[in-house]
């Protein structure tokens, strides 16, 4: 289908794109002939190859430091992309989270800790949309084409589980978040989510050896109706398709990415 597979001339501004699941929808959008600005707050020499990749895919790719739990830093992405006169597509996919996967201990967690995960997760997202709103709306007034906003959530927002009880509570607030702006940017922009479940990255692959990282993904892909361990390019697959014209008319949405995680199921060696 052409409405899946062209983006030429469409300029997108993924944030946190330097690794993991940022890294693989801006090259999928790469391919598909978007110029695409790569956002990191820290990983510089990840972002400068990710752009390397991204143009050896034929994209006019560049790399904007920023961070985006500022005002500052969300403006400095918006102003990278106001050269192009408009914004077709926003991927608000940078996200941080605080280790306390045992959610009964409350005294893991501090207030700190929620305001961070917070500023970087929902509140980032929104200064984004601030930021971003005149150049996406400048895309549907010049093209008459719905400019397309991703946020990127998570199970833990649907189902309660997760790294953190503040991880998944950032992550429900982003998807109420999509409704409401869903709603008010309408007809202009069009606001969905992903919501991803288990995701290969080196989120997990730094905190373990490789014998335990091996042992958990094999749990989780047992631990699945489908039986698989997703890994960043699985879940971006179903990014991208709302960044296309195949959704142009789908809005509000929350797609559960995650390989049937949040049916509950357990294998029949275990019923």
């Amino acid at each position: 289908m052409a409405e899946l597979r062209d983006l030429s001339g469409r300029t997108a501004v993924v944030t946190g794109s330097a690794t993991g699941l940022g890294r693989s929808i801006a090259l999928k959008l790469a391919e598909r002939g978007a110029e695409v600005i790569i956002n990191c707050s820290r990983s510089v020499a990840d972002g400068e190859a990710t752009v390397a990749d991204c143009q050896a895919l034929g994209s006019q790719a560049r790399l904007v430091q920023a961070d985006v739990s500022t005002e500052e830093g969300c403006r400095k992405l918006a102003d990278a992309a106001a050269s192009h006169g408009r914004l077709d597509i926003l991927v608000n996919n940078a996200g941080i989270t605080r280790h306390a996967r045992d959610h009964s201990d409350l005294d893991a967690l501090s207030k700190d800790d929620f305001l961070d995960t917070y500023a970087v997760n929902v509140v980032g997202p929104f200064m984004m949309m601030q930021a971003c709103r005149d150049l996406l709306t400048a895309t549907y007034s010049q093209t008459g084409r719905a400019a397309a906003v991703l946020n990127v959530s998570s199970i833990a927002g649907v189902t309660g589980i997760g790294s953190s009880v503040a991880y998944a509570a950032t992550k429900g607030a982003l998807n109420t978040m999509t409704l409401s702006l869903a709603r008010a940017l309408a007809p202009a922009i069009r606001v969905n989510a992903v919501c991803p479940g288990f995701i290969g990255t080196r989120w997990f692959k730094d905190e373990m050896s490789a014998d335990q990282y091996a042992k958990m993904e094999a749990g989780v892909a047992a631990s699945t109706p489908l039986n698989v361990a997703s890994g960043p390019d699985d879940i971006a697959d179903s990014a991208v398709f709302f960044l296309t014209d195949a959704s142009r008319h789908v809005t509000g949405e929350t797609l559960l990415v995650d390989a049937g995680m949040h049916l509950g199921y357990a294998p029949l060696s275990a019923r």
